[in-house]
């Protein structure tokens, strides 16, 4: 008799080797490694790095900057020990030439002592002949006199009166400058009957107002700059007053924002009108327009 053997199912054991394989993959996966965090890890030595040298290049530069400061001020100190000592070379010649007319003053009269004139004849009276001899003496001091009285002495700053625009500005006195110069802001050049002519604004110290002046260009100069091409600034002509001395010089027009006098007086002006004092400042009043000649 033949039995007919119905085969169990393995169900079960498939079930085991599934979850198996699960539990194998789950605790797989938790043992890999976030690449963002890797990332994270590796940048990080490079960041600070580059924050270091950066912070070294700060440094660096700000070495470097306070070396210019210190320059700068060595540069300004020495400036106004030239100034100064300009200044008192000239207070030297004037004495060294004071001594010298008093030299000769005195090697002329040994002179007419050891060779005395020839007797004039008797029909002539000596004090007709002595007269001529004293007039030119009395007229040589006199002049001396009044070349002495003639200079001016000025101090390292002064108001000056310019005409146009009839206004006091503070300028620098500077020995060192051949040739004045003027703050000039917005300036524009054109042609008037086919001459150059210039429009351009200065400041007004009291009011802070821009004053609008339009003049004939003279000519132009150039200015070299360190590290930097040069420049041609126009020279317009102005009347200036200060203290007595009244005089229409050649200004050069240049952006001076950034120094405190909007003018500098130089050689052009003093020539042999005044000896300048540094120690000293704003030696003569403010010129009024009444008392404008």
């Amino acid at each position: 008799m033949l039995f007919h053997t119905r085969k169990k199912p393995f169900l079960p054991n498939t079930i085991s080797i599934s979850f198996s394989v699960i539990c194998l993959a789950v605790f797989s996966g938790c043992q890999t490694t976030d690449p963002h965090s890797t990332d994270t890890h590796a940048t990080e030595p490079l960041l600070f790095s580059r924050q270091n040298n950066l912070e070294e290049r700060l440094a660096e530069l700000n070495r470097r900057e306070d070396a210019l400061i210190a320059r700068e001020a060595a540069i300004s100190a020495r400036e106004s020990e030239l100034v100064t000592l300009f200044s008192e070379l000239l207070k030297e010649k004037k004495l060294l030439e004071s001594q010298q007319i008093q030299l000769e003053n005195q090697i002329s009269t040994v002179a007419r002592k050891n060779n005395p004139p020839a007797p004039p004849p008797t029909s002539t009276p000596r004090t007709a002949a002595k007269k001529p001899h004293n007039t030119s003496k009395n007229t040589s001091t006199s002049q001396n006199k009044a070349v002495k009285d003639d200079i001016t002495i000025l101090g390292g700053l002064e108001y000056v009166y310019l005409d146009p625009p009839g206004i006091n500005l503070s300028a620098r006195i500077d020995t060192g400058a051949q040739t004045s110069s003027l703050n000039a802001l917005d300036m524009v050049e054109f042609e008037r009957d086919g001459k150059p002519y210039i429009k351009f604004n200065i400041i007004d110290p009291e009011t802070k107002e821009k004053l609008e002046l339009t003049r004939r260009i003279r000519g132009y100069t150039k200015i070299k700059k360190h590290k930097t091409e040069s420049q041609r600034r126009p020279i317009v002509q102005l009347r200036v007053k200060l203290g007595n001395l009244d005089e229409q010089i050649s200004f050069t027009l240049i952006d001076r924002s950034k120094f405190d006098q909007q003018v500098l007086i130089g050689r052009n002006f003093l020539r042999d009108l005044a000896v300048v004092d540094v120690s000293k400042e704003f030696t003569k009043p403010k010129t009024t327009p009444n008392t404008k000649q």
